[in-house]
C-alpha cells in the first residue's frame, strides 16, 4: 500500500557531493518518520541520517557535518544532501519510512517501508 522510490545515486569522486531523493506514494494518511539507511558490501546495514514528524533530525557521527536531511512534506519526499563525500560513504542507500496507513478494509494500522536501494559510489 506504501512504496518508497529512491532516486540520484550515482558515481562521484572524493571531495564532491550527490543529493539523493526518495518519494512515498500510496494509500498515506500520514508519516511519521523518515530516514536513510546505507550498506556497503561485507558490513552491516547502518543508519544514516533520520527526520521525524516533530522536526527533529539525527545523524551518524561519521556523517554529521556533511550530510544533511531534509522533507518536502507536501510532496511526501525526504532528501539527502551528501557534501564532501569520502571513499568510505560507497555503499547502497535506502529509505525508510514510518506511515501511518490503512488497509482496504479501511483499518488504520502503522507499518515500516523501505525502499530498494540506489547505489552510491565515491572515487579516490
Amino acid at each position: 500500500q506504501v512504496q518508497l522510490v529512491e532516486s540520484g545515486g550515482g558515481l562521484v569522486q572524493a571531495g564532491r557531493s550527490l543529493r539523493l531523493s526518495c518519494a512515498a506514494s500510496g494509500r498515506i494518511l500520514s508519516i511519521e518518520s523518515m530516514a536513510w539507511h546505507r550498506q556497503a558490501p561485507g558490513k552491516q546495514r547502518e543508519l544514516v541520517a533520520v527526520f521525524t514528524s516533530g522536526g527533529s533530525t539525527n545523524y551518524a557521527e561519521s556523517v554529521k557535518g556533511r550530510f544533511t536531511i531534509s522533507t518536502d512534506n507536501a510532496k511526501n519526499t525526504v532528501f539527502l544532501q551528501m557534501n564532501r563525500l569520502k571513499p568510505d560513504d560507497t555503499a547502497t542507500y535506502y529509505c525508510a519510512a514510518v506511515v501511518t496507513t490503512t488497509s482496504t478494509a479501511g483499518v488504520r494500522y502503522q507499518g515500516n517501508y523501505w525502499g530498494l536501494g540506489t547505489q552510491v559510489t565515491v572515487s579516490s
